[in-house]
């Protein structure tokens, strides 16, 4: 069978799925979104070792970034989803007195989505759970460079869900471009910005809505106030957790010059206490994840080279090996702001170190580039705090931490413009695949809207004047 019509026969089965959901009572989302939960506890090691293979992460690490932020979602719609889904009673202005008013969340229908390699899991099992609050069918399309993983999803969904409520398909972008010219009623994407755009254009073909979890570059900004060494804990966690191909990681640190010398040697340490377990950080270290493939080792190493070219200093780097995916830990100092390492997103282990002489020039700096996913401040002022997020745009703040805003499950999780366009997680995430259908129900006989009706008097004139007065 043609792999076209293949994808087109999927969706027609999940689209007649999706319109029986609709007549399903909500505890029975409950009681499958549950059952999945504990169903991916059971296969927890299974997860942990697909996903070590593709990426070298540590068991454990997969728990912690993978499984957990999965489950935690679950639990959380477990417990919220009646809240949820209770039609929300709306009051009626003067002007609409006698009508009765409401907002009903309906499944939007059939949703396909896009997950991507860095959290193979994660980015891919969230979103899902979302959806199926929301009453809907699914395609999930995993990252073709994660294949162990792929696979294993692919594996896991067969095994839990029938083939016309979710279903997996594998491959690379050429099964996602023929995936994407279905018309979908909603689509969430997780990837980088120009993939983004491109699954915007191709959404828009059949007026899919859209939700873009895309990236950046997050400024990490650390004051006077700040404690140093709690900071230098927190960044090498947030920082070099998963190889630093993490798409809220801080991306380049904003710190004085008097302090900076300080920080850099404290972070150092942190890094090494972390994932070299106290020694030296090798290509033996077992906390220490890996880049994902030969193409973005590649890329990092030119940024390296161009940065430090234009001038940059390097402050601490260590062995490489391209066979095995090993970057070690590199701190860049004195870097260029022209320098391509400050014009795109890193996503890996290098961390830019930039001085700054005043307040003005980090919101300059801030501003100056496209708006971010996350931002760090490292600060215990208040004034500053409030400073830094009035003069700013992020999708996230997070102060005196890092990361941690992704897996607080009543925030609302997303970027705004180029590093995303819609909120996940929660309630967010079930209103991102909800339809908010309004419903106003008039009574029968007079109302007030009657007075309004032509033949437009000198009457009516006048009670549109108070109203436009008064009302």
């Amino acid at each position: 069978m043609d792999d076209t019509m293949s994808y087109k026969s999927r969706f027609e089965r999940l689209k007649i799925r999706s319109q029986i959901l609709k007549k399903e009572h909500w505890t029975e989302r409950k009681k499958r979104i549950k059952a999945f939960g504990e169903f991916l506890l059971v296969n927890e090691n299974r997860i942990g070792l697909a996903v070590q293979k593709d990426i070298g992460k540590p068991l454990v690490e997969v728990s912690i970034s993978e499984v957990y932020p999965v489950i935690t979602e679950i639990k959380h719609a477990v417990e919220n989803l009646k809240t949820w889904i209770e039609p929300e009673l709306i009051d009626a202005p003067f002007t609409y007195l006698g009508t009765r008013s409401k907002i009903i969340y309906e499944p939007k229908g059939v949703c396909l989505i896009i997950g991507a390699w860095n959290f193979p899991v994660n980015l891919c099992l969230g979103p899902l759970i979302s959806c199926l609050a929301a009453g809907n069918t699914a395609i999930l399309k995993p990252s073709e460079l994660t294949p162990n993983t792929s696979r294993l999803l692919c594996d896991l969904i067969k095994e839990f869900f029938d083939e016309d409520l979710v279903t997996v398909v594998e491959g690379g972008v050429d099964v996602s471009t023929e995936l994407l010219k279905l018309p979908f009623d909603h689509i969430f994407f997780t990837g980088s910005s120009g993939v983004g755009k491109i699954v915007m254009r191709a959404a828009a073909e059949n007026l899919s809505s859209v939700t873009l979890e895309l990236g950046g570059k997050s400024p990490t900004i650390i004051d006077d106030t700040a404690n140093l060494a709690d900071a230098a804990r927190r960044i090498a966690f947030g920082k070099f957790l998963n190889n630093g191909q993490t798409c809220i990681a801080p991306d380049y640190v904003l710190i004085k010059e008097s302090s900076k010398e300080k920080f850099i040697e404290l972070l150092k340490n942190e890094v090494e206490k972390s994932f070299g377990d106290k020694s030296p950080i090798d290509v033996s270290s077992p906390n220490y994840s890996r880049i994902i493939n030969e193409k973005h080792f590649d890329r990092l190493q030119q940024l390296i080279l161009d940065a430090t070219t234009r001038g940059a200093k390097t402050e601490w780097t260590g062995s490489i090996n391209r066979g095995e995916r090993f970057m070690h830990p590199v701190i860049l100092s004195n870097v260029s702001m022209d320098s391509k390492i400050m014009e795109e997103e890193i996503f890996g282990p290098v961390l830019p170190i930039i001085s700054y002489s005043s307040t003005d020039k980090i919101v300059e700096i801030v501003n100056a580039k496209a708006k971010p996913l996350a931002l760090y401040v490292f600060s215990t002022s208040k004034k500053f705090q409030k400073r830094i997020m009035e003069e700013t745009s992020a999708g996230s703040v997070c102060i005196n931490d890092c990361v941690l805003q992704f897996t607080h499950p009543n925030l609302p999780f997303g970027g705004v413009n180029s590093s995303g366009i819609g909120k996940s997680h929660g309630k967010y995430g079930f209103l991102a695949f909800s339809n908010e259908k309004a419903v106003l129900k008039q009574r029968s006989g007079f109302s007030m809207p009657y007075l309004l009706h032509p033949p437009y008097t000198s009457r009516v004139k006048k009670l549109v004047d108070i109203m436009m007065r008064w009302f």
